[in-house]
């Protein structure tokens, strides 16, 4: 069949069980060719059918033999869709899944359909063909003067008419031909939307465990650390309220002076952790900014966004830099941190890498968190943590479109 105006594609699903896709745009011969042999196919689909169909029908309808007749039916059937999908991606450039499986139920309905559209295909091409033989007759006539000028304005219309029906006709099949075998050879629209859906599902029971998982580790901070320090405060003002010398008091004042301030401190840094204040008055440049000055790593940062973003995709984008940089800290033995962060069309990119010791675990309680983060956004996180180094995270956020501007954090 020719093929049915959709537009090529160079997507990478083919791969995976994704949807069909056109690797390049075949030429008009090369398509002919591909839609003549799709009739011979077709016929041979025809034959097949009405050859074995006929021998095996008794088999078929004897329930103790039916299922070995269907396993014989479905070898010739399978070879056959072997076949068409061969002569749909050398003739009209489709790239197909390559590891989806279709049903026998789609098998047989793609051969049923596939065998009478490529028959009827050929009976319009016979009609062109036959068509073009009455053209050279009715010219032959005009040459030698027998045909007079009515007749021959009446065979032009009526020609035109047949031919403009005839190339609608094959359009038409061409368009069910490349419908029938993207049903056929790669996930229909209903798979589609049935792994959409457990996808997401997935990737909202994955937010609330990432979401306990941070309130767990946030009572954990709580408790093991502002908690302790202000016990040890309060221990440290009783002492002085009990003191009997000025001087031992004003000691243990001052300790607890100091205890309070780092207090504060690591009071801030656990608030920073839940939700940096930063990020909603000064924007992503400035909360990332401010892991720099916390970070105590060097951190050299590159921002190339020159537009608004969407707040979920500035708050993802601001969790992958904190939990990089803090994970560098406390298990990589890193010496220096690079973060940029650029926008590319409808693509905000994040990459954070050290020069650590590597072996990141994708498994781990925060990279799995900034995963299902990311995921519940539509984004990809893509981890690379050799042994030895370095460590490269990239997130690729779907967000609005704009133009990059360079500037440094």
């Amino acid at each position: 069949m020719h093929g049915d105006g959709e537009s090529a594609s160079t997507g990478s699903d083919a791969g995976a069980d994704g949807p069909v896709t056109r690797t390049t745009i075949a030429s008009w011969p090369r398509r002919g060719l591909g839609t003549l042999l799709g009739c011979v196919t077709a016929l041979i689909g025809a034959l097949y059918f009405l050859v074995v169909g006929t021998a095996l029908g008794p088999f078929l309808l004897w329930p103790p033999a039916r299922a070995g007749a269907l396993e014989i039916l479905m070898a010739g059937a399978r070879r056959l869709v072997t076949v068409e999908r061969l002569r749909r991606s050398v003739f009209f450039g489709d790239l197909f899944p390559a590891h989806y499986e279709a049903s026998d139920r789609k098998i047989l309905r793609h051969l049923a359909v596939r065998t009478s559209t490529g028959l009827l295909c050929a009976v319009v091409i016979a009609l062109l063909v036959l068509g073009a033989v009455l053209a050279g007759i009715l010219a032959y006539g005009v040459v030698r003067g027998t045909i007079g000028w009515d007749e021959l304005l009446t065979q032009i219309v009526l020609g035109g008419v047949l031919l403009f029906l005839d190339v609608q006709g094959l359009y038409a099949l061409a368009a069910l031909d490349a419908r029938t075998a993207r049903e056929c050879f790669g996930p229909s629209e209903r798979e589609l939307l049935r792994r959409r859906v457990d996808e997401l599902a997935a990737s909202r029971a994955a937010v609330v465990e990432a979401v306990d998982a941070e309130r767990r580790r946030i009572e954990r901070d709580l408790h093991d650390g502002v908690q302790q320090r202000l016990v040890a405060l309060a221990v440290l003002i009783g002492r002085a309220r009990r003191g009997r010398h000025p001087e031992q008091a004003e000691a243990l004042l001052l300790q607890a002076h100091e205890e309070s301030q780092g207090v504060l401190t690591e009071l801030r840094e656990v608030a920073w952790r839940v939700y940096p204040s930063a990020l909603d008055s000064l924007g992503l440049e400035e909360a990332i900014g401010g892991v720099a000055e916390r970070s105590g790593i060097p951190l050299r940062c590159r921002f190339e966004v020159d537009a608004p973003l969407p707040r979920p995709v500035e708050t993802a984008a601001y969790f992958v830099v904190s939990e990089c940089v803090t994970n560098a800290a406390k298990h990589s033995s890193a010496s220096a941190i690079s973060v940029r962060v650029t926008l590319d069309g409808t693509r905000l990119t994040v990459r954070v890498e050290d020069d650590g010791t590597g072996g990141a675990s994708e498994t781990g309680s925060g990279l799995t968190g900034l995963r299902s983060r990311v995921a519940a956004l539509d984004g990809a996180l893509h981890i690379h943590s050799p042994l030895g180094g370095p460590t490269t995270i990239t997130a690729e956020l779907p967000c609005a479109s704009s133009l990059p501007r360079t500037r440094p954090c």
